[in-house]
This record gives structure tokens, sequence and C-alpha cells, in this order.
């Protein structure tokens, strides 16, 4: 087998076996073509199994010469990915990442977080504008979509593109909640608890009733609305709101989280909240909360008992 036909049976069995998204597949197929196209320029032969060890190697150390840890270990685990689904189609006897310890060292990164303060100003912004903007304009119309987005955005923890995938049939405002479809097919639900977001998107759902497009979340031309239009949305309201911070939708989501932990949510609500497999990658928000630290250290710390 060659290892383009190799790669193609990998990736149909990514799309209809394993069911993964189309961004997943997307990565998948250029982090391959990649490392095929370095093989190619390595040697003449294209036969899979011939595909040794010493040669991923010589990859790896090429890739490392230029991506940041992340992409690395991304590429390297969708190069595992393919040769053990090989393995175990009996394409090759045995995958050449066995037995190679490759461990890529990742920085770790505390996640950026908008004050609640300036989250407050946000909203206040767009709900002035909001409401300064003639009853039945396209202006109108436009804000009451961008808030009943960034309600959303916040009382779900979703992710952007989480957001703009919903359907209508995903948001029940009758029994207030959203169902979302997160990373590998997982579904969750998450209950809308503050009548201002249920309300918000009442408003929008009024507003974009019959418009024939098959997303909640559209725009003026009855489109899916796109995550960078979402992205380019919040920083011109986020400018125009005078706030001294660049806002992104994942930045809310980790803002979230943030202040569910400060104000002693347990972490395993957070987990499922976000909709994160591993509780792992949840509990980064207990090293984030300086305002649960700092009451922590006030109560307890023993210098309170050091008399001078």
């Amino acid at each position: 087998m060659t290892l383009a036909g190799a790669i193609s049976q990998f990736l149909s069995h990514c799309r209809y076996e394993k069911n993964l998204n189309p961004k997943t597949l997307k990565a998948y197929a250029t982090d391959l073509r990649q490392m095929a196209e370095f093989l190619a320029s390595c040697r003449e032969v294209d036969a899979v199994g011939l595909v040794e060890r010493t040669e991923l190697r010589n990859y790896i150390r090429h890739l490392h010469a230029s991506l940041a840890a992340r992409s690395l270990k991304r590429k390297i685990a969708t190069m595992k990915s393919l040769f053990h689904f090989l393995e175990r189609e009996d394409a090759i006897p045995v995958s050449p990442f066995r037995k190679m310890d490759v461990r890529i060292r990742e920085a770790r990164r505390l996640p950026r977080t908008v004050p609640l303060d300036q989250i407050t100003r946000l909203f206040q912004h767009i709900h002035a504008a909001r409401a300064a903007a003639p009853e039945g304009s396209y202006r109108r119309d436009t804000l009451v979509r961008d808030l009943a987005v960034l309600e959303t955005l916040f009382a779900t923890g979703a992710r952007v593109a989480e957001v703009c995938s919903l359907t209508p049939d995903d948001v029940d405002l009758v029994r207030g909640r959203i169902r979302i479809y997160g990373k590998g097919a997982r579904e969750r639900i998450v209950q809308l608890c503050h009548p201002e977001a249920i309300a918000a998107l009442r408003e929008y759902r009024k507003t974009a009733r019959g418009n024939g497009c098959p997303w909640f979340f559209s725009n003026r031309s009855a489109r899916r609305l796109t995550e960078q239009s979402v992205r380019t949305m919040l920083r011109r309201h986020a400018v125009a709101a005078g706030l001294n911070l660049h806002v992104t939708p994942h930045m809310l989501r980790h803002s979230v989280a943030t202040l569910l932990h400060e104000d002693g949510a347990d972490i395993r609500y957070i987990q499922h909240l976000l909709g994160h497999r591993s509780i792992a990658t949840t509990q980064i928000y207990t090293e984030v909360g300086e305002g649960s630290q700092r009451r922590m250290l006030l109560r307890h710390h023993p210098r309170r008992r050091v008399r001078t």
C-alpha cells in the first residue's frame, strides 16, 4: 500500500467510522500531507510499510525547528494515530512509533480572562446601543443578535464554534436550556438560569424568524454566523465600550469558568459546563482564582497568628 493510499484510508476511517468533525479531519489531512511531502523529499520508496523510525525522527526534528510545542504535539499525535490504525488493520506489521518515547514539553499558560467589571461594561454598552437604535431598523436587529450571542457565550461558557453551530431545535426557551454539540460529537445540556439571557434570545428569535436559515444565529444574508464574525463583533463592541483589552470569545469562556470557581462552584460542574473530557483540563482554573486565593490566605494563613 502506498503512503497516499494509507492516508486516504485513515481519513475515511476518521470520517465515517469515528465521525470526527470537519475541522479535525482538515487538520489531520494537512498534517499527514506535510509528513508525506517530507518523506517523499527524503526517499524514493512510497510504500507505507517501508517508513522507518529514523525517518520519522528526522521529520520531528524538522518540525521542532519551526513549530510551537502545542502544534508539534498535535502533528505527532496525528502521525501516531495513522500508524496505529494501519497496524490494527494489518496494513503494516508494527507501527514505527512503537517504543518511540517522544515527549514534547509544553509551557503551561494560564488562561486569559476578562474582569467582571469590564464584562459588565460590555453588556451595558450593547444594551444602551440597542435601546437607542430605531425600532425595526437593521441596526437594532443587528444589536439584538449581538446581545443574544453575548448572552449565549456568557451563559453557557461554550466555544464560539459551538455557539455558531446551534440550530433552532438546540435552543429550548420554554424549558430554558441549550443543547450543545462539542468536540468529539459529545452532547451536553446547559441550563439558562437567568431571565435576561432568555429574554435576549427570545427577542432575537422573534426578529430572525422566517429568514429561512437552518442555523440559530445568522448574518444579514440569512447564512450561518461565522466564528470570525463573532470575534469581530466582540472586538468592535469592546472598543466602543472603552474596554482596555482585546476581548475574544475564548476569553469569555475562561472568564465564566474562573468566576464560577471563585464563587465556590464544584469543579465537576464546571467540567460539564465547558464540555471537557478530562477533569485535568478543567483544573487549570483552580490556579487562576486570585480572589478565592486571597480570601483563603486571609482566613487561614498562619501569619495572622504571629504577634509582633
